[in-house]
C-alpha cells in the first residue's frame, strides 16, 4: 500500500472512470470529489490512479487523509510501519551526543605517553627530562621581525621571558605575582634579574619555528641561575644561548631579600645540577660618563605598557633603550652577537633616562673577528644614577659591509 503510494504519487496512472468507481466501490468509505476546472492538477486521497475528466487528469492535494461524506478528515489507515519511532531522528540524536561527550573526554585526558614527559594541555610547552627542564615552541610572527627579515632582540628576549613565566605554572609555583611562588606571594617577594648574558649565533627568520629549553640552579646562598637553549625546532640547529642570575626583592620596600627557608623549599626541588649553558664572562663592564661616552641619547621615559605586574619597567623595554644610542650605521652593516648586562637599579613610570654608549674595535689579530666591533653602554637616569651597564658584540652581515666600517671609523674620528 505505501509502495503503492509513493508509486502513484510520482507517477500517476490513467484509467477508465468505470474502473476507479469499481474500486471506489469496494474501498466503500473513501470518496473522491474531483474539481473540474482547466489546468488544475490534484491529488486524490486514496493514492489511487486518478480518473480523467474532460481529458484532465484530475488529482488531489492531500496524500495523509481523506474527507468523507460529510466533508471531516479522516487519518490514514493505521499500518505497523507508521506506528514505528522515527529511528532516523533518536539515532541523529545519538550520535551527536557521542561526538560532543568524545571531544570533551579528548580536551581532559591529556596524561603523559610516557612518564618523563608532562604535557600541557592548553599547548602551552611540555615539562621534561624528570621535570626539570621546560620546553616551548614559538613560531616567529610578521611583526616580530624587523628591517633585516630576521627576528628583532627584544622578540628573543620576550620568548626568554615567556618561557621563564610558564615554567613556573606547568611546575605548579606560579602565585599572584609575576613568577612569584605562593610562599613568595605571602611575605611580598619578587624575581628580578641582576645579570644577563646572551650569545646569538643564527636569528630566525619570519615563520620559523623555534623550540626553547629552559631550566634553573642554585646561584651561590640567595640567588638562581635560570639557562635558556633556544634552537630550531625542526633541524635542531642552536640559534641562541643565554643565562641570567635572579634574586628576591621585597615588593612594598623595594630592597633585595635573602630566600626564606619556605620559599626555599618550593624551588629547590626543581634546581638542576648543571653547569651554565655559557660561561661567565668576566671582562669588567666600565662605566661610562659625558667624557667618554661617544653617543648619548636624551630623554627617555618608561610608558604605562613599558611597566610589568609588578609595576616595574619590564627588563626587556631596558635593551631596547639602550640600543637607542647605537650608531646607525652599525645598525644598518651589522648584527647583535652577544649581550652582557648588569642590572642594577629599577626605574618608575615617571623616570626620565639617558641612553650613553662608546664603539670600541674588536680584536683584528684573530682573523675570524676581523670586522666585529664591541659597544660599551649605560643606561641612567637624568641624575646619573645607574640603571644598566652593557656590553654588544655586532657582527657584519654580509661580506660587502666593508663600506659602512668606514663610514663608522669616519664617523669616530
Amino acid at each position: 500500500m505505501v509502495a503503492t503510494a509513493v508509486t502513484s504519487a510520482f507517477f500517476p496512472v490513467t484509467s477508465s472512470p468505470d474502473s476507479s468507481d469499481s474500486k471506489n466501490k469496494k474501498l466503500g468509505s473513501i470518496k473522491s470529489k474531483p474539481s473540474v476546472s482547466s489546468g488544475s492538477l490534484q491529488v486524490k486521497a486514496n493514492a489511487q490512479a486518478p480518473p480523467k475528466i474532460n481529458g484532465t487528469v484530475a488529482v488531489t492535494t492531500s496524500v495523509e487523509g481523506s474527507k468523507n461524506d460529510d466533508g471531516a478528515s479522516s487519518p490514514p489507515p493505521r499500518t505497523f510501519i507508521n506506528q514505528l519511532p522515527d529511528w532516523s531522528m533518536l539515532l541523529a540524536a545519538i550520535t551527536t551526543i557521542f561526538l560532543a561527550a568524545e571531544k570533551q573526554w579528548m580536551m581532559l585526558d591529556w596524561k603523559p605517553r610516557r612518564p618523563d614527559m608532562v604535557i600541557d594541555p592548553f599547548g602551552i610547552g611540555k615539562i621534561v627530562q624528570d621535570g626539570l627542564v621546560f620546553s616551548q615552541n614559538f613560531s616567529i610572527r610578521s611583526y616580530e621581525i624587523g628591517a633585516d627579515q630576521t627576528a628583532s632582540i627584544e622578540t628573543l628576549m620576550n620568548h626568554l621571558q615567556e618561557t621563564a613565566i610558564n615554567h613556573c605554572r606547568s611546575a605548579g609555583l606560579l602565585g599572584e605575582g609575576f613568577g612569584a611562588t605562593p610562599e613568595m606571594c605571602k611575605k611580598n617577594l619578587i624575581w628580578v634579574v641582576t645579570r644577563m648574558q646572551v650569545v646569538v649565533d643564527r636569528y630566525p627568520t619570519w615563520g620559523d619555528v623555534v623550540q626553547v629549553d629552559t631550566w634553573v640552579s642554585a646561584s651561590g646562598k640567595n640567588g638562581m641561575r635560570r639557562d635558556w637553549l633556544v634552537s630550531n625546532s625542526e633541524t635542531g640547529e642552536i640559534l641562541t644561548r643565554a643565562t641570567s642570575v635572579w634574586v628576591m626583592m621585597n615588593k612594598l620596600t623595594r630592597r633585595l631579600s635573602k630566600i626564606p627557608e619556605e620559599v626555599r623549599g618550593e624551588i629547590e626541588p626543581f634546581f638542576m645540577n648543571s653547569d651554565p649553558v655559557l660561561a661567565e664572562d668576566s671582562q669588567k663592564l666600565v662605566k661610562l660618563d659625558d667624557s667618554t661616552a661617544e653617543h648619548v641619547c636624551k630623554g627617555l621615559t618608561p610608558k604605562w605598557s613599558d611597566l610589568d605586574v609588578n609595576q616595574h619597567v619590564n627588563n626587556v623595554k631596558y635593551i631596547g633603550w639602550i640600543l637607542e644610542s647605537a650608531p646607525l650605521p652599525i645598525l644598518e652593516s651589522h648584527e647583535l652577537s652577544a649581550m652582557t648586562l648588569e642590572y642594577r637599579r629599577e626605574c618608575g613610570r615617571d623616570s626620565v633616562l639617558q641612553s650613553l654608549t662608546t664603539v670600541s674595535d674588536s680584536n683584528t689579530e684573530n682573523a675570524v673577528n676581523v670586522g666585529e666591533f664591541n659597544c660599551q653602554h649605560l643606561l641612567r637616569l637624568e641624575d646619573g644614577a645607574e640603571i644598566v651597564r652593557g656590553r654588544t658584540r655586532w657582527r657584519p652581515k654580509h661580506a660587502e659591509s666593508s663600506a659602512n666600517m668606514d663610514q663608522i671609523s669616519a664617523e669616530r674620528a
